[in-house]
């Protein structure tokens, strides 16, 4: 008995010892500094233990349950607690709603709008210093918001075919009251001098950058304006992600030209190009030629070159101007994809030729004034009047008429048929009589080449009159063979 009371004592003692030691451990802790830092999910105390802005899954507003308390504005607490309070806000904001139900969170979404534009007004009205942590929370809250699986505007299968992307309504997302905000804190985080470039960059990396362009594909034309505005600036500040966002818009514009033909957001990229290429410096890197030979003369294959036409050619345009002796391979890539029934992409490659010719010399133009005149003689010949006008206001232009007169002697032989049959029997009045103008142009310039090529023509047409009634003359002799034939099964043997 006394041993089994004596036992349960050491117990006791041992127990006390052990308590007292961790306790000691504790306080030498908190003596020496050791105590544990305040954390993000202290940070984020008014969110629901159960939406964690880190987990996937807590993104889709409609599955979560979200409590938001309000917290204090900027302009209500001092200035040594704003940091604190601004990382509190963006991490709240991570948590992501469901705006395809218009009746669910409209609290917390409305709560939500609210702080955004507090942060918003606090970025563009104070110097917000960005630290590493505040940047990296900044941009986990971006992420969450803009990155998402971009769902397609519904259609019916049976009209998918006949399908106009420029006469179709731009679908309009949903939650585009948050998503604006939103955007509008990145261009402005980007813009700002207090985001250092050299730490930003560890965030805005190219997996970021690669996300943002696969946005690109948004229906809502609002969403590709925000868009534009932010990857341009992008490329401005981080200059270690040029090379990499070049490389990656390429890869769209192959993957559009040569598999789906579909996106939405090519304008736009091209239009961020036109600025990029005008930045180029001279003379253009090997890089630069093959970006226009193999991603931006290709882009003019696609049906929908309407969409984004006015960009891709000022683009083309840009590069002409640049280097002149890229000329020559820009006018054979457009003869290559020149439309052959679709009368109104055709007027487009015509104003799109007329503005790289202004920007042509005479060396690259002597190296493809023969397939581009044949090319344009077939154009003058169009029954489509305006194909046909547009191609004779070539003449108009002071350059290239310029060009035409110095290479008459190539040019016109080509042409003249064309020109002659126009001013026969085109059934257009406005073309008949340019037609009459471009013939008296040549002939006061060079009346024995015209006299020349009248000849050679009437030369021409003589044989073809020929062999047409030669033609009509063996046909006549089949028929008269065959109707002799008619009554028997007898096979006609024609020497």
């Amino acid at each position: 008995m006394i041993k089994q009371i004596l036992s349960k004592v050491s117990r006791k003692q041992s127990k006390y010892s052990k308590s007292q030691e961790s306790l000691g451990t504790q306080n030498s802790n908190l003596a020496s500094g050791n105590s544990r830092k305040l954390s993000s999910s202290d940070i984020s105390a008014p969110l629901n233990p159960r939406c964690n802005p880190n987990d996937t899954n807590s993104r889709n507003g409609g599955r979560v349950s979200v409590s938001y308390e309000s917290l204090p504005s900027f302009r209500d607490v001092p200035s040594s607690e704003k940091q604190i309070l601004f990382i509190k806000k963006v991490i709240m904001c991570s948590v992501v709603f469901d705006f395809t139900d218009s009746t669910k969170h409209l609290k917390e979404k409305e709560m939500k709008r609210q702080m955004l534009l507090d942060l918003a007004d606090y970025i563009a009205s104070s110097n917000v210093k960005f630290t590493e942590s505040v940047m990296q929370e900044f941009v986990k809250m971006v992420s969450a918001n803009l990155f998402r699986e971009l769902k397609p505007q519904p259609r019916d299968c049976k009209i998918l075919d006949s399908y106009d992307v420029e006469e179709e309504e731009p679908s309009m997302d949903p939650s585009w009251p948050h998503l604006q905000i939103v955007y509008e804190l990145l261009l402005r985080f980007i813009a700002s001098p207090e985001a250092d470039a050299k730490i930003a960059k560890k965030f805005i990396d190219p997996y970021f950058v690669l996300r943002l362009l696969d946005l690109f594909d948004s229906e809502d034309p609002r969403e590709r304006d925000y868009l534009k505005t932010i990857l341009h600036r992008v490329y401005g500040k981080f200059m270690v992600h040029r090379p990499f966002i070049r490389k990656s818009i390429n890869n769209i514009f192959y993957r559009f030209v040569l598999e789906t033909e579909k996106h939405n957001g090519i304008a736009e990229l091209l239009e961020i190009l036109g600025s990029i290429v005008n930045g180029f410096a001279l003379p253009l890197k090997e890089e630069h030629k093959l970006f226009l030979s193999r991603a931006l003369i290709p882009l003019h294959k696609p049906k929908c070159l309407a969409m984004y036409h006015q960009q891709l050619s000022y683009c083309i345009t840009q590069y002409v101007e640049k280097d002149c002796k890229l000329a020559d391979m820009v006018i054979r890539g457009l003869l290559k994809y020149w439309p052959v029934t679709n009368s109104s992409k055709e007027l487009m490659f015509l104003g799109e030729l007329e503005e790289v010719l202004e920007a042509t010399q005479q060396p690259q133009f002597h190296r493809c004034m023969v397939p581009l005149f044949k090319k344009i003689a077939r154009c003058l010949n169009s029954l489509h009047f305006q194909v046909a006008e547009r191609a004779l206001f070539f003449w108009n232009n002071d350059h290239i008429e310029s060009l035409i007169r110095q290479n008459r002697k190539v040019i016109l032989p080509i042409i003249f048929p064309a020109l002659e049959r126009n001013g026969r029997h085109h059934w257009n009045q406005a073309v008949h009589s340019l037609t009459l103008n471009v013939r008296k142009l040549f002939f006061d310039l060079d009346p024995e080449l015209f006299n020349e090529c009248l000849l050679n023509f009437q030369e021409e047409e003589a044989k073809e009159e020929k062999i047409q009634a030669r033609r009509e003359s063996t046909w006549k002799h089949l028929e008269e063979i065959g109707a002799d034939k008619a009554s028997s099964n007898e096979a006609v043997l024609v020497n």
